[in-house]
């Protein structure tokens, strides 16, 4: 390793390999076709089965609508494999207010490119959308230890799926918390390099797969050239701003948050005190008026049996009072 990559990687706190969370990490690792075995692996550990990719081509990432003046769309990876069945592979850094709507509008695309001019019988090939979130759902939509989601058409009432050609595949990978010593499955290996691969300074031992050499190779950055380096250096940047600004945001939020939960909490609390104090001083005078009304009746009742000539110790013994005071009256 030269001195100038030595301080390239020191530039870059002191990391070993790319972010895949960049923008040129993830198209770097997954979206040239130098590099498609890596996206073959992690698509079909990720689909676990239900789906085998064996070779992908890719496709033009920029897709514009059929007419002048129609919104376009532009994927991070756009690929089809040997069926013909299309993929959308998206890294989303950031949550956004129509998420779930731009993921239903971009799948749009690759189902209009399969229309065909003339007599055609409307037969579709699959669509499939993976999206890597770098978010977690709002609302706790999902459980805690829910990330992987998988989405399609369903009947609601006996939820069979009514159409298993178009697929949503998200990843809240926040959510994964998995150690080296856990790691079992290719499943678990990939999303664990996705979520530790810039902190790592080593290949982990659990990580011995070919495709794995592979992808630490393309991931180190002392092998780029001084301008990919550049440009991943610029890319990290633009990588850690969002992630300030929305961290900043969130903790406006949060201290936004407490401000009013604390002004509502302290006026609920006073009036709260205010009923409880009134209650409790109605209850005091109430019972203070019956003492003082059952008093005033006895020493009513005293004064006329003294006059009456009873003994004091009589008068005492019906009335409740001490004798001193029926001798004042």
């Amino acid at each position: 390793m030269t001195n100038r990559s030595i301080q390239d990687i020191e530039e870059m706190g002191g990391a070993k390999y790319i972010n895949p969370y960049t923008d040129f990490g993830f198209k770097k690792l997954f979206g040239t076709p130098l590099n498609k075995d890596l996206l073959i692996s992690f698509l079909n550990s990720l689909f676990e089965g239900k789906e085998v990719i064996n070779d992908l081509t890719y496709l033009n990432g920029e897709n514009l609508g059929n007419s002048y003046g129609d919104r376009r769309a532009i994927f991070d990876v756009y690929c089809e494999n040997e069926k013909g069945e299309t993929f959308i592979v998206e890294m989303q850094k950031a949550e956004q207010q129509f998420f779930k709507d731009r993921s239903v509008f971009y799948s749009t695309f690759p189902i209009q490119n399969q229309g065909k001019k003339g007599i055609w019988d409307f037969k579709l090939k699959g669509v499939y959308t993976v999206g890597i979130l770098d978010f977690v759902f709002p609302d706790n939509e999902y459980p805690k230890d829910s990330l992987r989601h998988e989405v399609k058409l369903v009947d609601v009432d006996d939820k069979h799926v009514f159409y298993d050609k178009l697929t949503f595949l998200y990843l809240e990978m926040p959510k994964f918390t998995k150690k080296e010593e856990e790691l079992k499955t290719m499943y678990d290996k990939w999303l664990f390099v996705l979520h530790n691969l810039s902190r790592l300074m080593k290949r982990p031992a659990a990580l011995q797969e070919r495709i794995f050499t592979r992808l630490f190779e393309q991931a180190e950055i002392a092998r780029y050239t001084p301008e990919e380096r550049q440009d991943y250096e610029d890319s990290l940047k633009v990588y850690r701003d969002m992630k300030n600004v929305l961290d900043t945001a969130e903790l406006k939020g949060m201290k936004k948050g407490m401000e009013q939960g604390m002004k509502k909490g302290m006026e609920q609390g006073m009036r709260k005190g205010m009923e409880q104090g009134m209650k409790k001083g109605m209850e005091q005078g109430m019972e203070k008026g019956i003492e003082q009304g059952a008093s005033d009746e006895r020493k009513k009742n005293a004064k006329a049996m003294k006059t009456l000539g009873l003994p004091l110790e009589a008068i005492a013994k019906v009335t409740g009072m001490p004798i001193d005071d029926i001798e004042k009256l």
